[in-house]
Formats: structure tokens, C-alpha cells, sequence
């Protein structure tokens, strides 16, 4: 009996508590609906960050596995490239034009430009799905015909295409603006591209966005990291470049870094005007011609890299990587044309059109002018500790982004020993290349607005 009664007072017991949670689910129902659709807005950026770092690492596998192919091909048919590189530029440059239009160049220069975009009038995409699946194939295919491109700022693009996609999905109430997922998914995918958690950060600030709000900073920051943690989990936690041997932090440093800095800062300056130029002024005849004949151009382009890689014997094609890795681990000397002729690569590869990017070009000819300057510097500075300070120089000069290049340069090489010394570098590498020429970036970025403007004929 007292069994029973106990029984039913649980019952009566439970079934109140399930009137309770009833009543309180109608009564909080559009709250708790809110809070739903708020969880399911942050999971859904929270694996947009992850999609962006295993994107990276996808396109990092994808680049090293066809620069190798290429080397390797050229190497047991070494004429082939005259052949191969500038088919490969006349029909990447129609399939960018044909299907990918706004994968052209780096990348970086797009997020910029869309993040201006207005809220009315015509204006042709610069970041979409379609846009980085383009990025990824026509820059896999250009890297592996030879091109001397880099991955990492077509990365910036891709992530923010991909954040960019997701913001579609997103709840209003999270209150998530677009040019927050732009800056988002850009910083990300430097972060995973470099494996630099931290210089995905500053790039987002000094580079992307330089008044993010507080509020959205966690956000922006979270997606860094995710991206930084799959990268890292896939391509394994270590440096870019390993661990780098540096030694010199001496009273004659600072004379290594005055000379480090203002080589490389003179070099990179023009390096940058010279792309500047090519976008926005170019004139004569060989502008008419790449404007008449824009695949011709390209197969011209590729012609012209496929003569330097030869007669370096390999060294300018692809992005550099194994020449620098090899010169920052100290076991090989390179010729001293290796710098001069990467810039010139660079530069003919970016003026054929095709999507490609410049950071690790740009280090790689940084390490160039770095090992023609450390005999001059004998005695002063360890060698590898020289090319480190030119290959931070020269980026910094390239992109006038001082602090962001200065920071993924010492993330790549476990270069903390010597940050003060990268840090005055940059600066005074990017101040002299500011002499020479305009931000490359923000530039590029202007001219691809002005561009998407309609023209107004005047009246007559």
C-alpha cells in the first residue's frame, strides 16, 4: 500500500515538473528560438573557419606536389618548358577570363576592393565559391606549368570567399556585417597558409581592416585560430622554414640591419611600382599589345619564364620555396643572379594575368639579395641571420605592411631571438619603399573599384 502511494506521488510528481518545463517552453518559446538560431549561427562560422584551414592545407598539398612534378619534368626534358609554360598561360588566362573572372592576381587586392563595395549599382563579384574554386585550379595549374607564383595571398581570397558564402546562412541577430567576414576568412587564411596564428591577426588589423570593432574581434580571432589549428593538425606543428640558425646580435648588427633594410627596402619599392604600374599606367607598345592580344601576351609571358628557368637551371620556376629552405639551412650556395632573376619572374609572371600570389616569390628573392650581401657584411652578422633580415626587408617593402610581414617572418624561422632586429627592419624597409612607391595593395585594390564604376561619357 505505502508502495503504491509512493508511486503515485512520483508520478503526480513528474508529470508537474514536465507542466512546469511545458509552461516554460511556451512562455520563453520565441526566446529560446532565438538563442537556437544564435548557437546554430556561431557552429556555422566556427566550421566556415575550419573549411578555410582545411582549404589551406589543401592547396598547400596540391602546389608543392605539382612545383615538384614540374622540376622533375623539366629536369629529364629540359626544353619542355619552352613548350609547356606558355600553352599553359594562353589557356589559363581564358579559363580565368571564361569562367573564374576575379581570380586574377594575387588576391588580396579583391578582398580590399570588396570590402568597398557599394550597396547599389553594377558591380561584378570579386569573391564567390565559383571565384575560389577557380583560385585553387588555375593556380595549382599555373604553378605546376611553372609560373613563379605564390599560394598564400591567393589563400586570403579563398578563405574570404568561403566566409563570404557562409554569411548567407548566418542569423541577423548574430549581426555579423559582411566586411567582418571578409576580414574574417581573409585573416584565416593567412594564418593557415604561413602557419602564423598570430600574423593572421595583425594582417587582419594592419592589412584588411584597420578599425575592427571590439565586438567583432573574438569572432575574427576565432576563425584565425581554427583555421591556424586544422593547418597545423594536417601540414604538422612546425615553422614554415624550420628553425633557422641565427647568431649576431652584436653592436655591428645594427649596422647589418641599416644595410639589410635599406637594400631591400629600394628593391621592394620598386618591385612594387613596377606591379602598380603594370595595373594601373603601363603605356607603348608592349601595354598595347598584352591589351590587343591578352592570350598571346600570356603565352609571351610564359615563354620569357620558361628562358630564365632554363638558363638559371631551374631556380626561378614555381615559388621559391626549396631555394630559400636551402639557403636558410646553409648547406648550399646559390648563384648571385638568384635574387635579380626571381624578381624578374615574379614580375612577368604577375604581368600575364593569371591568379597567382607574391609573398613567397617575395621571400624568395629577399633570400636572394640577403646571400649577395653577406660577403659585403662579413663579420658583422651570421649569414643566415642576414637573409632573414632581407627576406623580412623585402616583403615588408613589397607590401608596406611592416608589422604583419615582420611577424610571419619570425613565425616561419622561429626567429623570436632576433625580433627586435626584424622589427627594424620592416619598418625601415617599408618608410624607404614608400619613397618609391604607392601601397601595393590599397592601390591595386583603387584601381579594381574604379574599374567596376560605370563610365559617364561627357556631354556633348
Amino acid at each position: 500500500m505505502l508502495k503504491s502511494v509512493a508511486a503515485k506521488a512520483a508520478m503526480e510528481s513528474l508529470l508537474a515538473r514536465i507542466e512546469r518545463a511545458q509552461a516554460y517552453l511556451r512562455a520563453n518559446q520565441n526566446y529560446l528560438l532565438a538563442q537556437a538560431r544564435i548557437w546554430a549561427g556561431r557552429l556555422l562560422f566556427w566550421v566556415s573557419g575550419i573549411a578555410v584551414g582545411l582549404a589551406a592545407v589543401g592547396f598547400a598539398i596540391l602546389t608543392e606536389d605539382v612545383s615538384r612534378l614540374f622540376i622533375d619534368f623539366a629536369r629529364q626534358y629540359p626544353l619542355a618548358p619552352f613548350a609547356l609554360t606558355p600553352l599553359a598561360g594562353m589557356a589559363l588566362l581564358w579559363v580565368t577570363r571564361t569562367w573564374f573572372r576575379g581570380a586574377e592576381g594575387s588576391g588580396i587586392p579583391q578582398v580590399i576592393a570588396e570590402m568597398k563595395r557599394p550597396a547599389n549599382g553594377p558591380w561584378r563579384p570579386l569573391v564567390s565559391l565559383r571565384i575560389a574554386f577557380g583560385k585553387v585550379a588555375v593556380g595549382v595549374a599555373a604553378i605546376g606549368a611553372g609560373f613563379s607564383f605564390g599560394r598564400e595571398g591567393p589563400t586570403v581570397q579563398i578563405g574570404a570567399c568561403l566566409m563570404a558564402a557562409a554569411g548567407r546562412y548566418l542569423p541577423a541577430t548574430l549581426r555579423i556585417q559582411r566586411h567582418h567576414l571578409l576580414v574574417a576568412g581573409g585573416a584565416a587564411g593567412i594564418a593557415a597558409a604561413f602557419n602564423t596564428p598570430l600574423a593572421g591577426i595583425v594582417f587582419a588589423i594592419e592589412e584588411l581592416s584597420r578599425s575592427i570593432e571590439s565586438r567583432m574581434s573574438g569572432l575574427v580571432i576565432t576563425a584565425i585560430v581554427l583555421a591556424g589549428v586544422v593547418a597545423q593538425y594536417f601540414l604538422g606543428n612546425h615553422t614554415y622554414f624550420g628553425n633557422v640558425t641565427m647568431f649576431g646580435e652584436s653592436a655591428e648588427l645594427a649596422q647589418t640591419i641599416a644595410a639589410c633594410a635599406v637594400v631591400t627596402g629600394l628593391a621592394g619599392g620598386l618591385f612594387s611600382r613596377l606591379l602598380v604600374i603594370s595595373a594601373t599606367s603601363w603605356r607603348g607598345p608592349l601595354a598595347r599589345f598584352r591589351q590587343n592580344h591578352p592570350y598571346y601576351f600570356a603565352a609571351f609571358c610564359g615563354s620569357l619564364i620558361a628562358g630564365l628557368g632554363w638558363a638559371s637551371g631551374g631556380l626561378t620556376w614555381c615559388s621559391g620555396y626549396d631555394e630559400t629552405r636551402a639557403l636558410l639551412d646553409g648547406g648550399e650556395q646559390l648563384p648571385w643572379y638568384f635574387g635579380p632573376a626571381k624578381f624578374l619572374a615574379t614580375l612577368i609572371a604577375y604581368l600575364s594575368g593569371l591568379p597567382g600570389g607574391i609573398f613567397a616569390p617575395s621571400l624568395a628573392i629577399g633570400a636572394g639579395i640577403g646571400q649577395d650581401l653577406v660577403p659585403l657584411l662579413f663579420g658583422q652578422a651570421f649569414p643566415t641571420t642576414v637573409i632573414v633580415l632581407c627576406m623580412v626587408g623585402f616583403l615588408a617593402a613589397a607590401t608596406q605592411a611592416p608589422i604583419t610581414s615582420f611577424i610571419i617572418v619570425m613565425e616561419m624561422v622561429n626567429g623570436y631571438p632576433l625580433v627586435i632586429g626584424l622589427m627594424a627592419t620592416a619598418l625601415i624597409a617599408s618608410a624607404v619603399s614608400r619613397l618609391v612607391s604607392r601601397p601595393l595593395y590599397a592601390t591595386l585594390a583603387e584601381n579594381m573599384v574604379k574599374q567596376q564604376m560605370p563610365t559617364v561619357e561627357p556631354p556633348r
